[in-house]
């Protein structure tokens, strides 16, 4: 059975060709003529409904954990987009960013990024700020740990989530309003292994030199000491902070990894209805598989659980009750008419 779902046939039999696309060209989340549709200032109303539905569901079967992780998704789409990301480092230029709060694996909320909106954000933070103060407000006054990439990560971000007991640690870009100006680069010369180290309060800042300086910043570690630290073969010794930041963001990565791997995505110019609503589903899926692991039994893949789920959805839909249809001629419109009595 797992050999003909890999055939093209297997598809063929399910639903024609035609029928698939017929589909796929009116798939809808909602009423254009709604009232109440604010298409102005919400460039996701297309797919609202639907996302707050799929962002509810995500934290209410799953309870986060201790550790969180923050971390940005990008969407591939090469269509013409307003709230589109350039990311020089990666190969899709046009893409819609999700930003994603992690814990154990799985996605326990999630905003899409919709361009420079100042009317939403208190004037006094940055975007990045409100958008990690909003992802993790669920989860204030209980204590967890959360780590950050240096694209979310600065000092004022991290002493505003510590007033609500959520205590962060992430990479930190060194030009962040409130860094330390004598970590700069140009002001340090490091060697390989070296350590440097400043605190305020609870809150550290560390740079750590390999091939390059590596900048964290933390309120969950105690300060490291400073000096240099390399192997008997010369090789630089990570520090405990930054191996703790990498088992935990690997956490985000993995989703994204899994997200990726089997992709229900189609080409499409439609970015809301199909390209977004596409990368929702597998978002689901990938959601739904970590649920069914952490639950104990036999281990199935990540692959035969995508083999399975279609298999389970075309069987449901096989035996799904259709609506009967009359039989024969209809009747004149006058035997339907009761007679009507009167008395005088």
């Amino acid at each position: 059975m797992k050999m003909e779902q890999l055939c093209a046939p297997f598809y063929g039999q399910m639903i024609a060709h035609a029928r698939y696309y017929h589909i796929l060209r009116f798939l809808h989340f909602t009423d254009n003529n709604r009232n109440g549709v604010d298409r102005t200032d919400d460039r996701l109303w297309k797919i609202r409904d639907l996302f707050q539905i799929i962002r509810t569901n995500f934290s209410k079967f799953y309870n986060p954990s201790e550790y969180l992780a923050v971390d940005e998704v990008i969407a591939k789409f090469k269509g013409r987009i307003a709230c589109k990301q350039y990311t020089r480092k990666k190969a899709n230029v046009s893409a819609s960013k999700c930003s994603n709060c992690v814990t154990l694996q799985d996605i326990h909320d999630m905003n899409v990024y919709l361009g420079k909106d100042r009317q939403r954000v208190a004037q006094h933070l940055t975007a990045t700020h409100n958008t990690v103060a909003n992802l993790t407000r669920c989860v204030e006054g209980f204590g967890h740990k959360l780590y950050t990439h240096n694209f979310f990560s600065s000092p004022d971000l991290y002493d505003d989530l510590a007033q609500k007991k959520i205590f962060c640690c992430g990479t930190v870009r060194l030009h962040r309003k409130g860094m330390p100006k004598d970590l700069k680069p140009k002001t340090l010369r490091l060697k390989r292994g070296d350590i440097r180290v400043r605190t305020r309060g609870d809150l550290t800042a560390v740079v750590w030199k390999d091939k390059r300086d590596v900048c964290l910043l933390t309120y969950v570690h105690d300060p490291p000491r400073e000096g240099n630290y390399r192997d008997e073969h010369g090789n630089a010794i990570k520090p405990a902070i930054l191996a703790d930041y990498n088992r935990h963001m690997g956490h985000a990565d993995n989703s994204d990894r899994l997200a990726n791997s089997y992709k229900a995505s189609r080409r499409t110019w439609k970015w809301t209805k199909k390209k977004l609503f596409f990368h929702l589903l597998d978002l689901a899926i990938v959601n739904s598989y970590i649920l069914l692991s952490s639950c104990g039994g036999k281990k199935i893949s990540h692959r035969d659980f995508h083999l399975a789920l279609i298999r389970e959805m075309l069987a449901w839909s096989r035996h799904e009750p259709r609506p009967s249809m009359p039989v024969g001629r209809p009747a004149p419109a006058s035997a339907n008419i009761g007679r009507l009595d009167t008395s005088q």
